[in-house]
């Protein structure tokens, strides 16, 4: 039986209890004073407790002991419980309580991690179960950037959330029901009139396919009234519209998981006709609830702070987005359980979230407070644009292919590496692996390297440059690592048991202060759902350990077994990086 993986609080957390208890013991009067602990970015310590400003405000003026904010730091640093991971304290400027960390402590860590594993290192987020809801192509239409941005970062936020013990439900919403499905139903049913006939082959391009089918529909009123009925028999059940719906469906997933299988993704699709069977319900319970009024022949939810309603009903009887969403939000908090929704859409869409968001709040489904659960977020994102500038798209203007630019990608690394000469040295199969990993690396690191929210410039010559913050730089890093430790030919397995970790060289502390930073680093992307946060964070790692080998010689030096722990310690954190960012780690260059 898998015995289940104790983890370890991160250096961040563990302070903020010590901080806790001295804060109690300093102003016993103030309550829930929460510590209020970061990372030092000076030369006074490694972290700094910033409460003491703060309290002198809430405490001056009434009975107290101390003169000023100094005092009140000094106090919270003479309160602060004996601990071994804490070396020494210090107070400068208003009160800031500077910790440097005891060297021994950090090594030590360290050296356990590499025992016990990294997963001692994953966070404990305060939620159990979230949906995360990414990627949601509409069938029938060709998957564009937008849709790679909503992949690569829905994937990230899932794997993070993943390591810190929170069970994901990955959810592709994809947009499966609607009018447009009679216009592309009845066309098919002029071009082949035997559904037996129809797969990709004989469709060809779906995006092609759904072009002409709409340039029918708006010439041909005969065809136009024909796919109107082929939509109510569709939502009727009809036997054979619903086969031609699924076959239409069918042949666009197989499309979508050509992307899927290549960027290493896996998704659960509960798309738009999922719930639309529990839409007529929803809207009971939210007329129940005096929240859906009738406005010029529609249903609809006025919301305060909003000039226009959600339209929960059209005029013409049918359902939409709002509709949809809403039954979605429903049925996920009352029959998956779920606590925390993630939405990752474009920043067009956040106007929708947020009504949609405030009309469950009213409902009673959504917290009202943004610390507690169930909660939902909407994850938005900038647009992807050409070198140009403007959005990216092939010189035809038509929306890129994402197959095409993902081995595009692919093709160019492995052109590169038989430049490099590796045609010659490694298997076939060494150079596709490598070419993969390295492509489809390059493609996600350049996409979550950014701040979500901005627009990012896609450049395939930036994203497979060797230098600087790019995934091909970290890769070759880590595969350099890699080759440090095969070179000493030490086993390493042998000097996790054996070995001790000495941290006494500056380069050696700032490299291992860093490695220990990685959970609540995590914690934090997970946290604000900012992947950005963690790119920043290895390549930083990757600064660092350069420094730490440029001024400490490792193999063959009297501190080997210790550099080689802390090599092989740089190279564990980097991996579970590269696997959080969904990129295969390499280990050869």
């Amino acid at each position: 039986m898998a015995h289940e993986v104790v983890t370890v609080e991160n250096v961040k957390r563990k302070l903020a209890k010590l901080f806790e208890s001295s804060l109690k013991a300093t102003v016993p009067n103030v309550p829930d004073v929460e510590p209020l602990v970061a990372a030092s970015t000076g030369k006074f310590g490694d972290y700094q407790c910033n409460n003491a400003m703060s309290l002198w405000s809430k405490i001056k003026g009434k009975e107290t002991e101390f003169k000023g904010p100094p005092a009140v730091g000094q106090a919270i640093m003479r309160n602060i419980p004996q601990s071994e991971m804490i070396e020494s304290c210090s107070v400068a400027g208003p009160g800031f309580v500077n910790v440097l960390l005891s060297r021994n402590w950090m090594a030590q860590s360290i050296h356990r991690m590499l025992i016990d594993g990294i997963e001692t290192w994953a966070p404990r987020l305060p939620v159990k179960r979230a949906v995360v809801d990414f990627s949601s192509p509409n069938i029938a239409k060709e998957m564009h950037v937008g849709h790679l941005r909503s992949t690569i970062i829905g994937d990230t936020l899932a794997r993070m959330l993943e390591f810190s013990h929170v069970e994901v439900l990955r959810r592709n919403h994809v947009g499966d029901w609607g009018t447009q499905f009679g216009m592309l139903i009845e066309f098919l049913f002029d071009k082949f009139p035997s559904l037996e006939e129809v797969n990709e082959t004989a469709i060809g391009d779906l995006q092609e396919f759904y072009k002409a089918s709409k340039q029918r529909f708006d010439s041909d009123l005969d065809f136009k009234e024909r796919s109107q009925k082929a939509v109510v028999r569709l939502q009727g059940g009809e036997q054979k519209y619903y086969s031609a719906w699924e076959r239409i469906c069918e042949i666009s997933r197989n499309e979508f998981d050509k992307v899927y299988q290549r960027l290493g993704v896996h998704l659960e699709e509960k798309g738009e006709s999922f719930y639309n069977p529990y839409i007529p319900d929803v809207l009971k319970e939210l007329t129940s609830k005096n929240l859906v009024e009738d406005s010029q022949g529609a249903r609809v939810i006025f919301l305060e702070g909003y000039k226009i309603p959600l339209i929960v009903v059209k005029s013409d009887g049918g359902y939409n987005y709002d509709s949809t969403d809403l039954s979605a939000i429903w049925y996920r908090v009352h029959e998956e359980k779920v606590e925390w929704m993630i939405y990752v859409t474009d920043v067009g869409q956040q106007l929708h979230f947020e009504m949609v968001f405030k009309a469950a709040e009213r409902a009673g489904w959504l917290s009202t407070d943004d610390n507690a659960y169930p909660k939902a977020s909407h994850v938005a994102f900038g647009l992807v644009l050409g070198e140009d500038g403007k959005r990216f798209r092939t010189r035809n203007t038509e929306v890129v292919r994402l197959v095409d630019l993902l081995d595009e990608a692919k093709s160019r690394s492995k052109a590169t590496l038989i430049e490099r000469g590796k045609g010659e040295e490694w298997t076939e199969e060494e150079l596709e692996q490598t070419a993969e990993a390295v492509g489809y690396g390059a493609v996600k690191y350049a996409d979550l390297k950014n701040n979500r929210l901005t627009n990012y410039t896609f450049s395939f010559d930036q994203m497979l440059n060797d230098k600087g913050n790019t995934a091909v730089y970290l890769l070759y890093a880590h595969a350099r690592i890699h080759s440090i430790i095969m070179k000493s030919g030490k086993n390493i397995e042998e000097l996790k048991k054996t070995g001790a970790i000495v941290l006494d060289h500056a380069d050696e502390r700032a490299l291992g202060l860093h490695l220990l930073q990685f959970s609540e680093v995590v914690e934090e992307a997970c946290t604000n759902l900012f992947p950005n946060v963690l790119c920043e964070y290895l390549y930083n790692l990757s600064e660092y350990f350069t420094k730490f080998y440029s001024n400490c010689k490792v193999v063959g030096s009297a501190e080997e077994t210790s550099r080689l722990l802390l090599c092989e310690a740089t190279a564990t954190v980097m991996r579970k990086c590269f696997d959080l960012l969904g990129i295969v780690p390499v280990y050869k260059i």
